[in-house]
């Protein structure tokens, strides 16, 4: 595992999150014609995944 100081690690994380979940907002926009709960899903899914 990586020794990075605590702060680091807290930033680089949330940063890393803000990522995917921006990704996974856009994609919401995009795909209008998507299943409101299909949606839903796929962004816990990539949420879930990054803190896994």
């Amino acid at each position: 595992m990586l020794n990075l100081p605590v702060p680091v690690l807290t930033i680089g994380l949330l940063v890393v999150s803000n990522v995917f979940m921006t990704f996974a907002w856009y994609g919401h926009l995009k795909y209008k014609e998507t299943a409101l709960i299909t949606v839903i899903l796929v962004s816990w899914g990539i949420a879930f995944s990054n803190t896994c």
